[in-house]
């Protein structure tokens, strides 16, 4: 009997400083994903960026011990669109991999910026998630901050940008003092890096050049910004031309702020959904995500970020195209308490993709 299940190949891992989050989000998809309608496939990407055809199971995806699996094959992508689709390497040639969605639950640098929507784009092989300008936009928080300020939808933290090529991290402390007039704390921010990874929050001019430092181990490029003091709000976008947003959660960081430990390595953040606001700051909140989501072009999904003064003046924060995907993540939580299943959210973004896959 014919086998109707669309085939979908998960892609995991990346050469990005949130290799090990990917692992995890894609070993949760593979785990709810409705297997009755869908073929599951999968291919990892090391630290080193070789791709590799695996049979491996969640437990080793998750714990980064599918690298060493038997049944890894080298992964090479076809860009010949008579040809769509993979090629494996076997000991005796190369053997063809057809797919008809890619799920890239890939975060960071070489997955979540562009560069391999604009691959899958050329194959003409159908992706989750936001096309090649729409990723590099938003994966670049100096970009995104101008496009969302040039259309006025949202108030911004004031910011200023700063080049690695030429600067010396302690004049360029002494520029950032000026700018802000002696104000602090501030946040020292990679301009293109993701859970909250390179970032610092400085509290005064002596910290400044050690935070400019550490971003620019990250990133050539960073943004040092005014820390807005408010709830920390999070909504998530689902759809292609005629998006939703989810309601607001919000984020109880256990560390001085939300950063990479305290995301992913202790328990003392929590995150929960928001329940004390008026349906009219609701709307404001759910209206100012979509058009956001929409002034960058976004499609399929992506989480939107905003701090909630006390005075209730909104501040958009960020955004992000793949954010995290466990079964605990903000972005299926969020979706779950409107009434969709972490499975059914799964089967919708792939059918996004392949009702608009192509670039």
């Amino acid at each position: 009997m014919k086998d109707h299940r669309k085939k979908v190949l998960i892609v995991f891992g990346g050469e990005s400083s949130e290799h090990e989050i990917s692992r995890i989000s894609a070993a949760s998809v593979i785990e709810h994903i409705d297997t009755d309608r869908y073929d599951v496939l999968k291919a990892g990407i090391t630290r080193d960026g070789n791709w590799l055809f695996t049979e491996a199971d969640t437990g080793q995806i998750e714990n980064g011990q599918w690298e060493s699996h038997g049944s890894n094959m080298p992964l090479m992508l076809s860009l010949d669109r008579e040809n769509r689709g993979f090629a494996c390497k076997t000991d005796d040639g190369y053997e063809k991999v057809t797919v008809d969605v890619v799920f890239p639950v890939l975060h960071g640098k070489n997955g979540e910026d562009g560069t391999i929507q604009g691959m899958f784009g050329m194959a003409g092989i159908p992706y989750v998630g936001s096309g090649t300008a729409s990723s590099a936009a938003c994966m670049d928080k100096g970009m995104t901050k101008a496009l969302v300020e040039q259309a006025d939808v949202a108030r911004q933290a004031k910011c200023c940008i700063i080049h690695r090529r030429g600067c010396d991290p302690h004049e360029a402390a002494e520029s950032v003092d000026a700018f802000f007039k002696g104000k602090y704390p501030l946040f020292v921010k990679p301009a293109s890096a993701g859970s909250s990874v390179g970032i610092t929050k400085v509290r005064s001019k002596e910290g400044l050049a050690e935070g400019i430092a550490v971003a620019f181990a990250e990133d050539i490029k960073i943004i040092i910004e005014e820390a807005i003091e408010g709830r920390e709000l999070e909504v998530a976008v689902l759809g292609n031309g005629d998006p939703v947003a989810s309601g607001a959660g919000e984020i109880f960081p256990g560390h001085e702020f939300y950063d990479y430990e305290a995301k992913y390595i202790d328990d003392s953040s929590r995150t929960e959904l928001v329940g004390d606001l008026s349906e009219e700051k609701m709307r404001e909140i759910r209206e100012t995500a979509i058009r956001i989501y929409r002034i960058m072009e976004c499609r399929g999904l992506a989480r939107v970020d905003f701090f909630l003064r006390p005075d209730g003046e909104l501040f958009f924060s960020e955004i992000n195209t793949m954010p995290g995907f466990t079964r605990i993540s903000m972005y299926p939580k969020l979706w779950e308490a409107a009434g969709m299943k972490y499975s059914d959210l799964i089967s919708r973004l792939l059918e996004l993709a392949m009702e608009d896959g192509e670039e």
